[in-house]
């Protein structure tokens, strides 16, 4: 003691002194450092949780762009498929049409190949009429006018030029 008494130290004092840093120390631990580390370390896990989110929503948003890109593949592909079939419908919807139509003009050929063919008969059969309505009257004629050999003669002569 004598050595705090040459310092200028008084014990008491210091004693005093220590009592009431310790108490500032523990009233500023209880009440400022303490809610003040467990404010920072709050903190510090919300950023922690902020940036595990971000890192989750990123690699989320590549797989929602990767499968984005993958349907949009599929509906081209799709797409391309249904225009491949629509043209082949198209295609066969077309050559039905032309078989049909060649079929139709077909059936109109035939149609008047026997119209004409039945009027060619019917025209046969009038010139035959008329011819042997012709023949009759010519023999008609022949018969009136012959009278001996001399006028056959001229008659077959005038039939014949006719």
């Amino acid at each position: 003691m004598e050595l705090f008494d040459a310092l200028g130290i008084n014990g008491k004092i210091l004693l005093a002194q220590f009592i009431n840093f310790a108490v500032l120390v523990f009233v500023l631990w209880r009440f400022a450092y303490k809610p003040i580390l467990k404010f920072l370390e709050d903190r510090r896990k919300k950023i922690e949780k902020g940036v595990e989110n971000s890192e989750l929503a990123i690699t989320k948003l590549e797989e929602i762009a990767e499968k984005e890109k993958e349907v949009i593949i599929e509906a081209k592909k799709e797409a391309l498929n249904l225009i491949n079939e629509a043209k082949d419908n198209a295609e066969k919807r077309g050559q039905e049409l032309i078989k049909k139509a060649q079929e139709e003009a077909s059936l109109v050929m035939l149609k008047e190949k026997e119209k004409l063919n039945q009027e060619k008969i019917e025209m046969f059969k009038e010139m035959k009429n008329n011819l042997s309505e012709l023949v009759i009257l010519a023999v008609e004629k022949v018969i009136e006018d012959k009278m001996d050999s001399e006028k056959d003669k001229e008659i077959i002569k005038k039939a014949l030029k006719n």
